[in-house]
């Protein structure tokens, strides 16, 4: 009596990999540096949660980027744990 036994392969072909993909750089962090002169609605920080805070003619949109709203002079400050971001007038 004879049989015949196929066997089938337990491993994926060559040249199917799981790896090659890579997601493109998001550019985040300051655009606007302290004591730099920004114009109204020039974005001051691209980032992803609130690392740094608005503050003084600072406003906030909905990723979380800050941006001037007024024209003026950029200023970093500590406020407890926090960074804060604001647009002064005149020059610290």
């Amino acid at each position: 009596m004879r049989m015949d036994l196929q066997l089938f392969a337990h491993k994926k072909g060559v040249g199917s990999s799981r790896n090659g993909r890579d997601s493109n750089a998001k550019r985040l962090g300051l655009k606007s540096h302290d004591g730099q002169y920004v114009s109204a609605g020039s974005i001051i920080a691209r980032q992803r949660g609130t690392r740094i805070h608005p503050g003084l003619n600072v406003g906030i949109g909905k990723d979380d980027t800050l941006f001037a709203k007024t024209s003026g002079f950029v200023a970093f400050a500590d406020k407890g744990k926090r960074k804060v971001a604001s647009v002064l007038a005149q020059r610290l």
